[in-house]
Formats: structure tokens, C-alpha cells, sequence
């Protein structure tokens, strides 16, 4: 009865809802694994097929429109706020942004299929006030299919799940370590994934009153906001004089900023982490006067300088 696949066929709808619910809050804990034995389990008859999606889609549904309504009161600090503790923090900061900026709440439909994307397009979606009707019906949309495709692969592979299950069945309570190691592993994964990203971003940055004393000495340093479009569009502060050039462009036409001056790079990021990539792609080009902006936009604000406010 301690079984943990025996408690899923008893308990599988309320275990279902709490491991989207909390997947879809942020934590590490995924969900389709659930979602495919649920469906395997629906095959045998143990559980109702159309009630596994409909809880999986209730549970994603609430906590989306969690950070829906977080994102559209709280803006970039939520997003900041679930950049800094993603597990993924390059697909958080070079994909969400990018993504959403090109297809709009369309990224709601097949976000959930992208690390990172997932956690962070409810709250874009706020922050960039899409209409809420505009986003239920594109989230519900995207929930549908990600349930669907789970559940689903879990109905047409449900012998072999079933082959599995018994492994772990005649494993009994020993299933449960075996589980929580392989979860552990995941997590640790993505952490060391975490640790060597950071790492690799470690550049000499400049802090906001060494660009200050650049701008004011009549050096004409090159200030480079590469906040992504649709960042921008939900925040449009801008440092003195800055161009607008997300990582896409730079990477297009970065080879014509003028070699002779510093140029400095600066987003809204945790760890200045686009700001870093940015410097990085021009150090690959041979540009040597690059840095990015220790703090960012936030930090040069907080340091009570001038800003722009641009309407596009």
C-alpha cells in the first residue's frame, strides 16, 4: 500500500494537480513524468483520462495566472526575481525574452516545451499588459497541449510504463530513493549547469560611476542597451545616449561599432549575464575596450544619474 505507484493509482488527481501546481510556480520538481504515468494508468483503467488534463490544466492554469497578475503589477522585478532563481538562467535570460518579443503571447502555446520559457512567459505576458483575455485563452491553449502531449505519450507507451512500474513495484519503498536520486541528480545537474554559465560570464565590468566619469571626462564612450525588445517595451528607461541593440542584432552587426572606444554594455539582468554574452561576442571579434555594466540599468538608476525615457 506504501508503494509510490500504488498512491499515484489511488491518489493520481490530487498528485497531479500539486506536481503542476508547483512545477508551474517555479520549483524544480517536473511534472511530465507524473503526467506520463497518470496517462499509462488511465489506459489500464485506473484513473480517468480526461480528468488527469483537466486537473493538470486547472493547476497550470492558477499558478500561471499567479505570476500572470504578479507580472503586470511588479513588472521586470519579477522577472528579475525568476532569473536569479531559475535553474537555467541562459535559457531564462536568452530565450524567454527573444521568443516572446517575436511571437507575442503566441510563446504561451509552446513555451512550456522550452526550460526557462515555461516560468518566465506568464509574467512577461503581465508585464507587457496583454490583455487577460488574450492570455487565458493562449495559456490555456499551450497547458492543453503540454498536458496532452504527456498524458498522452504515457496512454501509447503504457505497456512499457507498465514493464516499468512492475521493476519498481517489486523495488517496493526502495522506488521511492531511487526516484528521489535521480531528482537529485537533475537538480544538481542544473545547478552545476547554473555554476559554469556564471562562470563563464566573469568579465572586468565597470561600475555605474567609472561609466559616469567616462561619459563626463568627453571620452564618448559606446553605451549599449542589449535588453531584448520586449524587455524594453515594459521598461523604457534608458542610460544617456544608449543604443538599442539586443544580443540578435549584436550579433548581426556588433562588427561595426567603432574599435577606439570603450563601449560598454548593460541590461537589467541578474549578473549582468546579457551584458556579459554581449562583451564576450565582440572579444571574439578582436574589439578590446569592452565591458559590462556591473549593476546595470538598475544600478545606474539607484545612483541617482539621468536617465532617458524614449517612447519606442
Amino acid at each position: 500500500m506504501g508503494d509510490p505507484f500504488e498512491l499515484l493509482a489511488r491518489y493520481g488527481l490530487p498528485i497531479v494537480f500539486v506536481n503542476v501546481l508547483v512545477e508551474q510556480a517555479g520549483l524544480p520538481i517536473p511534472a511530465v513524468p507524473t503526467l506520463v504515468v497518470a496517462g499509462a494508468l488511465a489506459v489500464e483503467g485506473r484513473l480517468e483520462l480526461s480528468a488527469v488534463i483537466v486537473v493538470a490544466l486547472l493547476a497550470a492554469f492558477i499558478s500561471d495566472s499567479m505570476w500572470f497578475f504578479a507580472g503586470r503589477r511588479h513588472g521586470s522585478r519579477v522577472l528579475k526575481l525568476l532569473c536569479r532563481i531559475s535553474l537555467s538562467p541562459d535559457a531564462c535570460v536568452r530565450q524567454t525574452e527573444t521568443t516572446f518579443g517575436r511571437w507575442g503571447a503566441a510563446t504561451l502555446v509552446f513555451g512550456k516545451f522550452v526550460p526557462g520559457v515555461s516560468t518566465i512567459a506568464s509574467p512577461l505576458a503581465g508585464a507587457m499588459q496583454v490583455p487577460w483575455p488574450r492570455f487565458a485563452f493562449f495559456n490555456v491553449m499551450g497547458s492543453l497541449l503540454w498536458s496532452g502531449v504527456a498524458v498522452g505519450l504515457g496512454a501509447l507507451f503504457h505497456r512499457q510504463i507498465g514493464e516499468l512500474l512492475a521493476g519498481f513495484e517489486a523495488l517496493g519503498m526502495a522506488a521511492i530513493a531511487v526516484i528521489a536520486v535521480l531528482l537529485g541528480l537533475f537538480i544538481f545537474v542544473k545547478w552545476w549547469e547554473r555554476r559554469r554559465f556564471f562562470k563563464m560570464l566573469r568579465l572586468g565590468r565597470l561600475s555605474v560611476q567609472e561609466l559616469r566619469d567616462l561619459m563626463t571626462s568627453g571620452k564618448s564612450p559606446v553605451v549599449v542597451d542589449v535588453r531584448s525588445a520586449a524587455v524594453r517595451a515594459t521598461d523604457r528607461r534608458y542610460i544617456p545616449g544608449a543604443i538599442a541593440m539586443d544580443l540578435a542584432e549584436l550579433r548581426r552587426d556588433g562588427a561595426n561599432l567603432p574599435n577606439e572606444r570603450e563601449i560598454v554594455f548593460y541590461c537589467t539582468c541578474p549578473n549582468e549575464a546579457s551584458a556579459a554574452l554581449a562583451a564576450r561576442q565582440l572579444i571574439a571579434l578582436g574589439f578590446e575596450k569592452v565591458h559590462p555594466l556591473r549593476g546595470g540599468l538598475d544600478e545606474w538608476v539607484a545612483a541617482g544619474f539621468d536617465i532617458e525615457t524614449r517612447a519606442d
